[in-house]
């Protein structure tokens, strides 16, 4: 009898032994745009131990752009990344696997710059505007900042691609464009370049998203446990970073490699705390997936027909706050 009941408790050691096991073993490929002064909120869920503590192992993937993020995705090189929705709009409306998963940027942290004598938006008409890849966020912005100051943006400015936020101020600069968007963090070194943000996202374009988390129906259902587990540590890592200021600033600094003084990663916390433009909870507002839809459809690139709800799954979000309710 004894000797069973060994028996019978070795059998549960083996089994918690393993679940421990399986649970140490969760992975997550997430990827990035190339790390900015909002690193330490993208970062904080995998770099202070929220992941671990999750039971899921976080690698981070730096790209260059949302495009590059959206084919390795699709290629199966990553599990989710964190990007404007836009561009995965576009990709779903073709058929591709998308599902977005939660938002945790749904303020936008962008201006649009130019040089100081110019007083309006409308004073950009018949210039040309620096922008990315089309159906990008800057490109997006670009054009729904353009149509609240009541001009067309599809006739009353040329486009330039010019690459990353940092290539964009550049051109602006030195004049090879009448006006730039985007991020907030350029802000203090704006007037030595002879440059200003002339209107801010939060200002002329409220119903904009930053930024999503994305991925695909068949990560999902293929690693549903590290998908819970990985929002999981997202939700635990942004609260932490807004209520961890230094932190979150040092953090930043450390991933981009930021020079002593450099005030991006300050700029960007102190705009993105105040506006509310981070949200921890990671929620997903099917009226500002509308908004987008609406955005590309006027300039022809989805059709104004798709229903941008068949794009979200709420459930895994839902999984991983009851998850952290619970302890």
């Amino acid at each position: 009898m004894a000797s069973a009941s060994r028996f019978a408790l070795g059998l549960i050691s083996l089994a918690l032994a393993a679940q421990a096991s399986f649970a140490q073993e969760l992975t997550w490929k997430h990827g990035t745009v190339a790390p900015k002064g909002d690193a330490g909120f993208l970062y904080m869920g995998a770099e202070h131990g929220f992941g671990k503590q999750a039971g899921v192992d976080i690698t981070m993937i730096a790209l260059k752009g949302d495009a590059l993020l959206t084919k390795a995705l699709l290629a199966g090189e990553i599990d989710s990344y964190e990007g404007n929705p836009g561009g995965p709009m576009m990709a779903a409306v073709k058929g591709a696997d998308i599902k977005v998963i939660g938002c945790p940027w749904p303020g936008l942290p962008y201006a649009i710059y130019t040089k100081t004598d110019v007083k309006s938006l409308k004073e950009l008409k018949g210039k040309a505007v620096a922008v990315s890849d089309p159906g990008s966020l800057p490109d997006l912005f670009a054009r729904a900042a353009l149509r609240s100051a009541g001009l067309d943006p599809n006739k009353d400015v040329q486009y330039v691609r010019a690459g990353s936020d940092a290539d964009r101020i550049k051109a602006l600069a030195v004049g090879v464009v009448a006006a730039a968007p985007s991020s907030i963090e350029f802000a203090p070194k704006a007037p030595e370049l002879g440059l200003k943000m002339l209107v801010q996202a939060k200002d002329v374009t409220p119903e904009y998203m930053r930024a999503c988390i994305i991925t695909t129906a068949k990560v999902l259902s293929t690693k549903h446990a590290a998908a819970v587990a990985f929002m999981a540590a997202q939700m635990k890592g942004l609260s932490y970073a807004l209520e961890h200021e230094d932190e979150t600033i040092a953090l930043a600094n450390k991933i981009t490699n930021a020079k002593p003084g450099d005030a991006s990663a300050k700029q960007i916390f102190t705009e993105a705390k105040a506006a509310h433009m981070v949200d921890p909870t990671l929620a997903l507002d099917p009226k500002k997936f509308v908004y987008l839809r609406d955005l590309l459809a006027d300039g022809g690139l989805v059709p104004r027909t798709f229903d941008p709800s068949s794009m979200l799954d709420p459930s895994i979000r839902a999984e991983a706050a009851k998850r952290i309710n619970a302890k």
